[in-house]
């Protein structure tokens, strides 16, 4: 593992109710690089990043996976989380009675053991929904508790620029949304991006949300493999051409 490497994925094979999904992953991710992971549905996408944040559902059947340099394999889901791995779910759950803004004071108190002013915090709350265009009211309500598909993007995202994780994986993150959606989201990205220790890997298998993202490096999974790495360009191959050529599907002109 280069001294570079945030995230080290070595040969990785993981299996679900016995149905082997990923053949041998082999990912590397710097500090405060940005990559994006494309590939078409049912690919294997979700079951990297469930795999690499410790889904109990998913079985781990070969390889090696590291964060910076530890065993990424060993640890419990919080341990990850405290090795700052964060993960945007494509559909996050609802927790009625705990604020968002409490929620995510509550994971940074458990992260990092100490506890959290809640003034300074919720000055800092108020600075993220500020870049966000998002309304004060929004950090008060019960978390993703009667949320729009949208909204819940968009606290995802909150999320992600408070909690400042090392590395972030934001699993289809731009699924299903609406143009004021999508910009939030891309807003909060660049955000993210600023800090520039922090990494990023971008799962989708959409082009669209990746138009000015200018990524280090781009990934193509079919199959549970990966069968391309390459730079920002293949992002507008696979826009204008889509999968079909690594599915092995007919290109129609």
């Amino acid at each position: 593992m280069d001294n570079n490497d945030l995230l080290a994925v070595e040969g990785l094979r993981v299996s679900a109710e016995e149905k082997e999904i990923l053949r041998g992953i082999d990912l590397k991710i710097g500090k405060g690089e940005t990559h994006v992971l494309m590939g078409p549905n049912g690919a294997g996408k979700s079951t990297l990043a469930g795999a690499l944040m410790g889904d109990p559902r998913l079985t781990v059947t070969g390889g090696a996976a590291r964060i910076n340099g530890e065993d990424l394999l060993e640890m419990g889901v919080h341990e990850r989380a405290r090795a700052g791995l964060y993960m945007s779910f494509q559909n996050p759950v609802e927790v009625p009675g705990i604020s968002l803004e409490n929620f995510v004071r509550t994971a940074l108190e458990q992260r990092s053991g100490e506890k959290v002013r809640p003034w300074a915090f919720h000055k800092e709350v108020l600075q993220v929904l500020k870049t966000l265009e998002m309304d004060e009211s929004y950090a008060e309500r019960d978390l993703n508790y009667g949320f729009s598909g949208g909204e819940k993007k968009k606290a995802e995202i909150f999320q992600l620029l408070l909690l400042k994780p090392s590395l972030a994986i934001l699993d289809e993150t731009d699924s299903g949304l609406d143009v004021d959606a999508v910009r939030t989201v891309s807003r909060g990205i660049e955000e993210f991006r600023k800090n520039q220790d922090a990494s990023l890997l971008v799962i989708t298998h959409n082009a669209a949300i990746l138009e000015a993202l200018h990524p280090d490096a781009v990934h193509i999974l079919v199959d549970g493999r990966i069968v391309k790495n390459g730079g920002p360009e293949l992002i507008g191959e696979i826009g204008r051409d889509g999968f079909a050529a690594y599915t092995g599907e007919e290109v129609h002109a």
